[in-house]
């Protein structure tokens, strides 16, 4: 058994966040249960409220067997949105997983930059698109821990 067998037997631990349920189960829908036949499935802890999300963040600091490993964060979410609340984690967690944030414009681009998050998509969410984008940061994560381990 090869040392990426061992890792990939652990489902990536994925962090949806967004007031809208049409949205996460759009998001939900699009990403099945993996992202890419060679990567491990994946397991979405969705959350409704920035209040929710903040602790089972808590609660992931002080260790678990099952690290976060992308953060999907709604910026159109209200009251509170998923571009401050990326922003927030870049700023308050440590080793920070990636983030995604899903915009409502292209021209919002800039705040998703602003917000430190690895990458954007665009309300409607399009599943070929965020499948890959979702897949692209699951390896860079893996590839980052692999090398950090």
């Amino acid at each position: 058994m090869s040392e990426n067998a061992g890792a990939r037997e652990r489902k990536y631990s994925i962090v949806l966040y967004s007031d809208d349920v049409t949205v996460r189960e759009a998001v939900i829908g699009a990403l099945g249960s993996r992202v890419s036949p060679e990567m491990a499935e994946h397991v979405i802890h969705q959350f409704a409220t920035a209040a929710a999300l903040r602790l089972f963040v808590d609660g992931k600091k002080v260790g678990s067997e099952s690290p976060i490993d992308l953060f999907i964060l709604d910026g159109e979410a209200v009251p509170e949105g998923g571009i401050g609340m990326a922003r927030q984690l870049k700023d308050e967690v440590f080793n920070c997983p990636p983030v995604m944030v899903i915009t409502g414009r292209k021209e919002d681009a800039w705040l998703a930059a602003w917000s430190r998050a690895e990458a954007n998509v665009l309300h409607p969410v399009d599943p070929f698109t965020l499948s890959h984008t979702v897949a692209d940061l699951l390896r860079a994560r893996t590839i980052a821990t692999n090398a950090t381990a």
